[in-house]
C-alpha cells in the first residue's frame, strides 16, 4: 500500500489508504486490510516534502536507464559527469544501483567514506565540483553482496535524495540499476515533484538488448518521463591497427603470436597503414540498432559510441576519458553525444560552460 496506491485485495469500492475515511467507511468492512488502513497515518508521505527541499537547488535532474546490464550503462554516467563537470558545471552523481554498485570503482573511489555534518551526510567527492554517493562507501566489504527486498532498497534511495546535502548543483546524474522494477519506480515517484529533466536509455546494437529497451521506453511514457534520448554503446570494435595482437591459427587449434612480426612488416613495406584504425562489428546491428529502434518509438537517437579498449581502461582507473587523447575513437563520439544533448535540453547552460578539449 505504499504512495496511496489501493491494494489489489481491496474490497469493491475502496476509499483508499490515504483517505480520511480509510478502514472507517462501509465499503471496508470485511477487507482484509481494514485495521491497518485504520490505524496507518494519512496524507502525503512527509519525506516527499524533505526530498522537495534537498531537490530544490539542483537545477537538472537527470536519470541514466538501461533495458540490460552490461551495456555500459555506468559507463557512460560516469563520462557524463567528468564531461559536465569540465564544463565548470556543480555535478552530483547518484548511484542507486543498490546491489551492483560500481561507480565508486569507475571514479577512482574504492575505499571512501561518507561523512556527516550538521547539515547531513556529504558525497565523496572526485573533484571539487563532482560529488559522488553510493551504497558502494557504506560496505565493510567490497565484496559483500546487498540481498535486500525492495522495501529496504527504497528506504536507502530516498535516504540518498533526503539526507545527502548536494547543496548548489547544476546536474543530478542518477545511475539506475538495468530493468524497470522497485528502485525505478521509486526514484520517479520520489522525484516527480521537484522537476525530473528526463531519462537517457544506453543500449547495445543487437535485437536481445533493444527488446529490453522497448520496454524501459515503455516504461518512461507510462509514468511520465521524457526521453531525452538513446545512446547506441559498444557499436562496433574500433582501435588503431598497431593496437591489435595478431595470431596464427594451427590446425589443431593452438596459435603463435606474430604480432611483432606484422608490425615490422606494415613499417618497412606500408607504413601508411600504422595509422589505420580497425573497426569490427562485434553486435550484429543488421536490424538497423538503436537508430532505427528510435525512429519507430518516437524518441531522439543521440550516437553511437564505439568499443573502445582504451575508454574501459579508463573506466578501471576511474579516470575520465577526456583527461588525455588516449580514447582516441570513444571520446569524440562521446562528445558529440553530450555536446547534442546540451543544445536541445540545455541551451542556458552552454552560455556558461567550457569546452571539452
Amino acid at each position: 500500500m505504499e504512495n496511496g496506491e489501493i491494494p489489489e485485495n481491496a474490497n469493491e469500492h475502496c476509499p483508499g489508504p490515504d483517505s480520511e475515511s480509510a478502514g472507517k467507511s462501509d465499503a471496508c468492512q470485511g477487507c482484509p486490510n481494514q485495521q491497518v488502513c485504520a490505524t496507518a497515518p494519512k496524507g502525503p508521505d512527509p519525506d516527499l516534502v524533505a526530498i522537495a527541499e534537498r531537490m530544490a537547488t539542483v537545477k537538472h535532474k537527470i536519470l541514466v536507464l538501461s533495458g540490460k546490464g552490461g551495456v555500459g550503462k555506468s559507463t557512460f554516467s560516469t563520462q557524463l559527469s567528468f564531461a559536465l563537470a569540465a564544463k565548470d558545471l556543480q555535478v552530483g552523481l547518484l548511484d542507486i544501483d543498490i546491489c551492483g554498485p560500481s561507480i565508486p570503482k569507475m571514479l577512482g573511489l574504492e575505499g571512501q567514506d561518507i561523512h556527516q555534518s550538521n547539515l547531513g551526510w556529504s558525497p565523496v567527492y572526485v573533484e571539487s565540483n563532482l560529488g559522488v554517493m553510493s551504497i558502494g562507501f557504506m560496505l565493510p566489504n567490497p565484496d559483500e553482496a546487498v540481498i535486500w527486498r525492495g522495501p529496504r532498497k527504497n528506504g536507502l534511495i530516498k535516504q540518498f535524495l533526503k539526507d545527502v546535502y548536494w547543496g548548489d548543483f547544476d546536474f543530478l546524474v542518477v545511475d539506475a540499476p538495468p530493468g524497470t522494477s522497485d528502485e525505478h519506480i521509486s526514484i520517479v515517484q520520489f522525484l516527480q515533484n521537484t522537476g525530473i529533466d528526463g531519462a537517457i536509455i544506453v543500449t547495445t546494437p543487437q535485437q536481445v538488448s533493444l527488446i529490453d529497451v522497448r520496454k524501459e521506453v515503455s516504461f518512461c511514457k507510462k509514468v511520465g518521463l521524457p526521453v531525452l534520448g538513446v545512446v547506441e554503446n559498444m557499436s562496433g570494435l574500433c582501435q588503431l591497427l598497431t593496437d591489435f595482437r595478431f595470431l596464427r591459427m594451427t590446425e589443431n587449434g593452438e596459435h603463435t603470436d606474430v604480432t611483432e612480426k606484422v608490425i615490422e612488416y606494415m613499417r618497412e613495406k606500408a607504413p601508411e597503414m600504422l595509422d589505420l584504425v580497425a573497426v569490427s562489428e562485434v553486435f550484429d546491428s543488421s536490424a538497423g540498432g538503436a537508430e532505427k529502434m528510435c525512429r519507430e518509438m518516437g524518441v531522439p537517437f543521440l550516437g553511437k559510441v564505439p568499443l573502445d579498449p582504451q575508454l574501459c581502461k579508463a573506466a578501471e582507473e576511474g579516470k575520465s576519458c577526456f583527461a588525455d587523447q588516449k580514447c582516441g575513437v570513444s571520446a569524440p563520439a562521446l562528445k558529440i553525444i553530450i555536446e547534442k544533448l546540451m543544445t536541445n535540453c540545455w541551451p542556458e547552460e552552454m552560455s556558461v560552460e567550457h569546452s571539452l578539449e
